[in-house]
């Protein structure tokens, strides 16, 4: 599963999620197998009103090891009708979260019995937390069932992972549990349905419905059963004869290929890579609306979030939707064909995931776009805090509390250096060798390290160990000295807080060569000396950046920046370079320093090196303006060319023109809006005229600059617009007093006009995101904006001002459901 964090500033909530504390030693095991789950056939449908589902399951299992006379399974908040075995009425206990039959005889190892439940599956009855505590883990969720709300679609979704697949129907809730499937699932004609494995048949009923019958053929773990259903568009494609299939409302079925188009490339790349073709029926992929995630990897099924919509002129700049699909696509190898064994070990799922989309990167786009990711996931990592965490954790305090910075980010950096340390031959020959080893079977992280063992032969418990069963990373402070009289260099190195021992690579590069040494890190401080002829002209510590650590350094100098950037070829090196120059661009040399790497050869370090540039005194940088110029017309990316043109935008000069005109017509979205901030701050007219003919997608997209402007014009034929999207200005990442002192006063404006449809669209989205992050109080927000709304129409003067405040009080109660 891959989890989004969402960042919301507001004026009157902060919201602080307590950590995890290390007093916490609760010993949380892989659950006990007292019976193994063999087959799960299901018959389901709903009742859209209640928001339930009616339910009948027939569940094929057997004892684990010692005969049984009793069948416990999980099942949450239901109403159960009826439990029988061949025909014959069982007894049973059910306290609201395990049903416990008595089988009325007992039952030897391997020998299979099956179970019949009636019964109706409540999820709004449900009071389980999920992770981030975002929601009710209620497993199934109907979204808009009253068919009430005009811009969201009636669907129905499911999510298992941890334990909610027991929400919606009666099993052993357990990811170390493995079992085949069949659903029969009733819906209205309308609806289109998917589900795990393959659709056999559909049958069209005579009261308006239709049963679709899918069935799962290749067992996996309860948590990964899936529903979906709501009105698709199906976009078909295949890998080899294997569908693969794009389930998107009808609005994205253009942009549907764009998005998940290179899925097919994933599958031949990712079967490969890890030795193992793609081991199920079919992929597909759907898209929910109000997800409770990012993503999630249900086996031949996986669901992702709304935001994977993008609309082309977004797909235009970039994919940002790809490391997601990349991530899901992994977890039918790591998490679904091998899951883990228990919540304790979700780095053999949600690390393997994380790394592969390094993996995905480096094969499509080259060394410095994975570099470039893979700093991007340590550095969430190092700033999450949670460095008493190990990677394997067998005690924590709620199962949820896992899907962190360290099963995911960090996980992915420990993999890179495993890799690193057996070499590419036998790292991927083991996991080869894990995958196949146990297909179809839980896993834990011992057996991962077995097999690495067999492949390469060598001991890897030391790695282990550190790595995964211990928390942290080394924090080195690294120091230089120089003795000219000896032609030597010593590299200090001080471990701060905890001792690993960890190979480190420091580069010495000296007289146009590089030499690579290789040292140990095993105590609490240690000094390398290194013999040279010249004066090196760079030390370079973790100069393959392969370790996992924090580094502070004393007395490097701009010099050195200056050669680093140069001469060493990692994206990280390259990307402080560029950071260090932008500190001290006043100075001459690291200014035409930094005005190089407008030119450096990945787009994302142009764009570093644009973001950071000053260009006041912009008559002795006429080099570097020239550059710039060229970058905002014939850059291959359009996002590059987007932010070139922002920073032309700045110097409020006549002659670039052409260019914001031009970039308003573009397809790009980074260039239109680029464009639109530096015509409107050079030609007001010209941008508003040009704005115009800005269609609904680039005006959804580029609602927040459009609404700022419309704003500042006090434009009154723009006040429906400006209602709808006021509130989003609010959560922008530089918040400040002008902002909120803006927010209010546009706020009055819109709370004392005759203007019903902007009070209206100004309810409608203090209600909408009042419910969409009640979790971060926008609810108490919304709320408290509407009963000033109230009391802004009570003292005006506007002659329909009762008309207006039913608006608002309808909005408040719906808000209050």
């Amino acid at each position: 599963m891959k989890k989004i964090a969402l960042l919301l500033i507001l004026l009157v909530t902060v919201v602080t999620f307590a950590q995890e504390t290390t007093s916490i030693k609760i010993y949380r095991p892989e659950e006990t197998k007292v019976h193994d789950l063999v087959h799960t056939k299901l018959k389901v449908n709903f009742d859209f009103v209640k928001r339930q589902m009616n339910g009948e399951v027939w569940i094929t299992a057997k004892p684990h090891f010692y005969s049984t006379q009793k069948f416990t399974l999980d099942a949450k908040a239901m109403l159960i009708h009826e439990v029988k075995r061949e025909n014959t009425n069982l007894e049973y206990n059910y306290d609201g979260t395990e049903l416990i039959i008595n089988l009325g005889n007992a039952y030897a190892k391997d020998e299979k019995f099956e179970v019949y439940i009636k019964y109706t599956a409540r999820p709004e009855e449900v009071k389980q937390k999920g992770s981030m505590a975002i929601t009710d883990a209620k497993g199934l969720y109907f979204i808009d069932p009253d068919e009430t709300d005009p811009e969201k679609p009636t669907q129905i979704w499911t999510q298992g992972e941890t334990e909610s697949s027991s929400c919606w129907f009666p099993t052993i809730d357990s990811p170390n549990q493995k079992t085949t499937e069949e659903i029969y699932i009733t819906v209205p004609e309308k609806y289109t349905t998917l589900s795990n494995g393959l659709l056999q048949s559909q049958t069209t009923n005579v009261d308006g419905t239709r049963t679709d019958y899918w069935k799962m053929s290749q067992a996996h773990a309860p948590y990964l059963f899936f529903m979906g259903i709501g009105e698709y568009s199906i976009i078909k494609d295949t890998w080899n004869t294997i569908a693969v299939d794009y389930y998107v409302e009808n609005e994205y079925k253009e942009e549907a290929q764009a998005i998940f188009g290179n899925t097919p490339e994933m599958i031949q790349f990712f079967s490969d890579r890890f030795g193992v073709p793609y081991p199920w029926e079919k992929y597909s992929q759907i898209v929910g609306r109000d997800y409770v995630s990012g993503a999630m990897e249900n086996t031949t099924s996986t669901l992702h979030g709304e935001m994977a919509y993008q609309k082309s002129g977004q797909l235009v700049d970039e994919n940002t939707w790809e490391d997601v699909i990349s991530h899901e696509l992994s977890h039918q190898w790591f998490g679904d064909l091998v899951t883990t064994e228990s919540w304790s070990n979700i780095t053999v799922n949600e690390s393997f995931a994380t790394y592969s989309e390094y993996l995905w990167r480096e094969f499509k786009y080259g060394k410095d776009h994975a570099d470039a990711h893979l700093l991007q996931d340590r550095t969430e990592y190092l700033m999450g805090g949670n460095y008493d965490k190990n990677l394997v954790r067998f005690h924590y305090t709620s199962r949820e509390d896992v899907f962190d910075g360290v099963s995911y980010q960090k996980g992915a950096n420990v993999l890179h250096m495993l890799r690193n340390q057996l070499g590419d031959d036998a790292f991927f020959a083991g996991l080869q060798h894990y995958l196949t080893k146990h297909q179809f079977k839980a896993a834990e992280a011992h057996q991962l390290r077995i097999a690495l063992e067999e492949v390469s032969g060598k001991d890897l418990n030391p790695f282990f160990n550190q790595w995964y069963y211990s928390n942290g990373h080394p924090k080195l402070h690294v120091s230089y000295e120089f003795d000219d009289n000896y032609n030597t260099v010593t590299v200090n190195i001080k471990q701060a807080e905890k001792v690993f021992n960890v190979p480190l690579v420091i580069d010495v590069y000296e007289s146009g060569k590089v030499a690579n040494h290789t040292v140990q890190l095993n105590k609490k401080e240690h000094s390398f000396t290194f013999q040279y002829n010249k004066k090196p002209d760079l030390v370079n510590v973790n100069g393959n950046h392969i370790l996992l650590c924090e580094i502070t350094e004393k007395n490097k100098t701009l010099d050195n920046y200056i050669f680093q950037y140069n001469n060493a070829k990692h994206y990280s090196d390259r990307k402080n370079a560029i950071v260090e120059f932008a500190k001290q661009q006043d100075n001459d040399l690291a200014f035409k320093a930094l005005a190089k790497a407008l030119n450096d050869p990945y787009f994302e370090l142009r764009i570093l090196a644009l973001n950071s540039i000053d260009l006041a005194g912009k008559y002795k940088k006429k080099e570097a303006i020239k550059a710039i110029e060229k970058m905002a017309t014939t850059d291959s990316k359009t996002k590059v060319k987007g932010v070139a043109i922002g920073i032309l935008g700045k110097l409020i000069d006549p002659v670039y023109k052409p260019i914001f005109s031009r970039g308003m017509q573009s397809d790009s979205y980074s260039i239109k809006g680029s464009s639109t901030i530096a015509m409107y701050d050079l030609d007001k007219p010209a941008a508003l005229e040009a704005m115009k003919s800005f269609d609904k997608d680039t005006q959804e997209f580029l609602a927040t600059l459009l609404t700022k402007i419309y704003i500042e014009e006090n434009d009154e034929s723009q006040m429906p617009f400006i209602a709808k999207n006021l509130l989003a200005t609010m959560f922008i990442s530089n918040f400040s007093q002008y902002h909120k002192d803006n927010f209010e006063k546009t706020f009055d404006w819109i709370a004392t006009s005759s203007n019903k449809e902007a009070v209206q669209n100004l309810v409608t989205d203090l209600v909408k995101n009042g419910k969409r992050y009640k979790k971060y109080g926008v609810d108490q927000l919304a709320l408290s904006l509407m009963q000033k709304l109230i009391q802004k129409q009570t003292d005006s003067e506007n002659t329909e001002k009762e008309a207006f405040i039913l608006i608002v009080k309808r909005g408040m109660a719906e808000l209050l459901e």
